[in-house]
């Protein structure tokens, strides 16, 4: 270990007298003492918007202020729905389309872009919807934790430009990515992914006729109407920066991912494009487990199923994401 402190002869000139050189050692004492006191203590909570992150399994370098204060970006606690023939949508917006236990839900992309989190219930489940428009990532957690179900707030804080949660009971901060705590009582905790689905109002209203969509009525005032991160996904740099890069695709080309007993693997729309068959399918084994992986250009979405047909929570996103935050995917080769 380093020492907190190292005095030079040349800090203090010449030695000082027996009764000086008391004085001076109490007062190098106390210097100590209080510098090993401010170690002790950790970091300062107000450098990251309140939130104790002492025993953060993640560097504190890498653990960023996106700007806006905790809960500045607020999420939506009362969902309101609307019929799908009341939604208002262009068929190309884009939304997040939840199936869960005979209910379909979409959540519109441009409601999300300025709260972030929904904290939802289909029947008795209580479910988290959160979308991160800096890393293009629609994600979905089963909320129900060991103590009961959670209740998610938007932190104001980055790790690798992906939002980080936090659950309103504890303050523990969960990356939306690694689906798990990274600070706090909570940290190491996971959460169990729902299949969520990214793609166009025209294709989810196709597939759910009687989808329910989340309706403007938040309780914010906010112009759903503007995007606040136009052009962010053509632009080919980052707002903040992340902990690795690879550079053997384009910073924001779409990729889904997928993980499998702890294998990542991810495919580029680049690459699906020349690989799917007439169909727009193909078939893939990873981690030993067969899946299907559907990809739809028109609409701009991929999806993936187990061997029983099932939908398997993947997670569509830019390539500078995923790779930040699983350096060692695998990739469907060209």
């Amino acid at each position: 270990m380093k020492p907190l402190l190292v005095l030079h002869r040349d800090m203090i000139g010449p030695l000082p007298g027996r009764r000086t050189l008391l004085g001076w050692a109490w007062s190098f004492a106390a210097v100590v003492c209080a510098v090993q006191t401010a170690h002790a203590r950790g970091p300062d909570p107000a450098a990251f918007n309140g939130f104790d992150v002492a025993n953060a399994s993640v560097p504190l370098n890498a653990i960023q202020r996106g700007g806006p204060p905790k809960d500045g970006i607020p999420a939506i606690d009362r969902p309101k729905f609307l019929p799908a023939s009341q939604a208002g949508l262009g068929d190309g917006e884009r939304i997040l389309g939840l199936a869960l236990e005979g209910v379909a839900r979409a959540y519109p992309v441009r409601i999300l872009n300025w709260h972030e989190v929904v904290n939802d219930r289909v029947g008795d489940r209580a479910v988290t919807v959160t979308y991160c428009p800096l890393c293009g990532t629609g994600m979905a957690f089963d909320a129900r934790l060991p103590a009961g179900p959670a209740s998610f707030g938007v932190s104001g804080l980055l790790y690798n430009s992906d939002v980080l949660l936090y659950d309103r009971a504890t303050q523990s901060l969960w990356s939306q990515m690694l689906e798990t705590a990274i600070s706090g009582p909570l940290k190491g905790t996971r959460l169990k992914s729902v299949a969520l689905t990214h793609t166009s109002w025209a294709d989810w209203r196709r597939r759910h006729p009687d989808t329910q969509v989340l309706s403007t009525d938040t309780g914010f005032e906010r112009d759903y109407s503007r995007d606040p991160y136009a052009g962010y996904d053509r632009v080919q740099r980052l707002m903040f920066d992340v902990q690795h890069r690879d550079d053997r695709f384009p910073l924001k080309e779409w990729v889904l991912g997928i993980q499998v007993n702890g294998v990542q693997k991810a495919y580029p729309f680049s690459v699906l494009v020349r690989t799917v068959d007439a169909s727009g399918e193909l078939t893939d084994v990873v981690a030993g487990r067969r899946f299907l992986i559907r990809y739809d250009r028109t609409h701009g979405t991929a999806e993936a199923f187990d061997a029983q047909g099932r939908a398997w929570p993947g997670t569509m996103a830019f390539w500078f994401a995923w790779v930040a935050f699983h350096p060692r995917t695998e990739v469907l080769s060209r």
